[in-house]
């Protein structure tokens, strides 16, 4: 369908360089591009090139952080997302939004709209050194301090050495100016199976979720797994495993209709088949999108830890380690996307959290923003078969091109 003044994005040329970015870090069907790796540099300095060419002015910082500028007059709307993977990731997650962006740009240009886009890749969206690093940069958000004893979370390099290997020690680190921009806009793969299971095609994002995260440990007495009678045993491990269920019979009555919630790891010491456990731990994490009902979990949580604690036989202690509350995304941004989702995909979209965290949450902090999702085949993501049909790819990012430009002409 062919809107009036509207841009017309370049499908093949958008495919291409989803293509081509792919081949840093290629792995299997996916890519392996962890911050600042060398694979990560070189797409960094090859998408930096595209957005020269795209008539943009590219600069790299510090953290970082790729942005091209756009020099058309007038204040501007921000796109991107990242450009780092998971490890043996998918060849969509993050990366799609920034090429969206770039090609967005192009389709401005060329239709002659009297506005420009700059277009970004955040560092670290990923958390290898950090949460956010990239974005919270941008906005302010992580200080020197931060950054001195920041260490990469598998093996332990600090992140001002993986700096100065990656030559960016010593650039200086972007910082937002909120007047250049009318707000910030990002797209991104679903990372899960909504769409697909409503057979829509267009997520409009009304809000990120929240994230609780908690360590819960457990102190019993180590003692020999074949002469320690049950009864006089205090098994860490069996405190651990009663918790978990306890929070699974619990939750579902003081949870929203779309909260989750997962015990991501457990270590049991020292995790011998003859020694009953003295020590165990787990970290639990829980999402939704309303703040009040992420409080009502979490008193739940505390209950059922005191609960726990009172029963014995071990001790149990709780640590919050990062509480993330929900970020709404903006009402007049969501209309936009959304009015360009009808027109190209009439009765294929719908409105809908997102359930993971992205750099818009923090973007948010400072400017407007919203996201757009397209559908993730099978639900899956964080795995190198991670996909998203071609055509929907190309609808979603004629439909950002839509959004966009009716919020610059707004």
């Amino acid at each position: 369908m062919a809107i009036p003044n509207s841009p017309s994005i370049d499908g093949q040329r958008l495919i291409a360089d989803l293509k081509r970015i792919a081949e840093f870090g290629r792995y299997k069907t996916g890519v392996h591009r962890p911050c600042l790796s060398p694979q990560d540099m070189q797409s960094r300095h090859w998408l930096m090139e595209r957005m020269k060419d795209a008539g943009l002015e590219p600069v790299i910082d510090g953290i970082g952080n790729v942005i091209g500028r756009s020099s058309a007059p007038g204040p501007k709307l921000l796109l991107g997302s990242h450009t780092d993977t998971q490890p043996q990731g998918g060849w969509l997650d993050g990366v799609m939004g920034v090429i969206y962006g770039l090609e967005v740009a192009r389709a401005l240009k060329e239709a002659g709209v009297p506005f420009g886009v700059d277009v970004a890749s955040w560092a670290d969206e990923e958390g290898h050194f950090g949460a956010f690093t990239g974005s919270r940069s941008f906005v302010g958000e992580l200080s020197d301090a931060e950054i001195a004893a920041a260490k990469h979370r598998e093996d332990g390099t600090p992140l001002t050495e993986a700096l100065q290997q990656a030559g960016l020690a010593g650039k200086p680190r972007l910082a937002i100016e909120p007047e250049r921009y009318r707000g910030y806009v990002e797209a991104h793969i679903e990372q899960g199976g909504y769409l697909e299971q409503e057979k829509k095609r267009i997520g409009v994002v009304t809000a990120i979720v929240g994230i609780f995260q908690y360590r819960i440990s457990f102190a019993g007495q180590q003692n020999h797994a074949g002469t320690t009678p049950m009864h006089l045993r205090k098994d860490a491990a069996q405190a651990l495993f009663r918790l978990c269920t306890a929070i699974n019979d619990a939750f579902p009555a003081v949870a929203g209709p779309r909260s989750v919630w997962t015990v991501g790891r457990v270590q049991i010491h020292p995790g011998a088949p003859a020694i009953v456990p003295g020590a165990a731990e787990m970290i639990l994490q829980f999402r939704d999108e309303q703040r009040e009902v992420m409080e009502r979990m979490e008193a739940a949580l505390m209950h059922l830890v005191a609960a726990a604690q009172a029963d014995g036989p071990c001790g149990i202690e709780i640590e919050t380690l990062s509480r993330t509350f929900p970020t709404v995304m903006d009402g007049a941004f969501q209309d936009a996307i959304e009015a360009a989702a009808r027109l190209r995909a009439p009765d294929t979209w719908m409105r809908m959290p997102s359930a993971a965290g992205h750099d818009a949450q923090i973007i948010a902090h400072k400017l407007p923003a919203a996201m757009l999702f397209v559908p993730s085949i099978g639900g899956i993501s964080h795995h190198y078969s991670e996909d998203t049909s071609e055509a929907d790819i190309l609808l979603g990012c004629q439909v950002l091109a839509d959004a966009v430009a009716a919020i610059l002409k707004g």
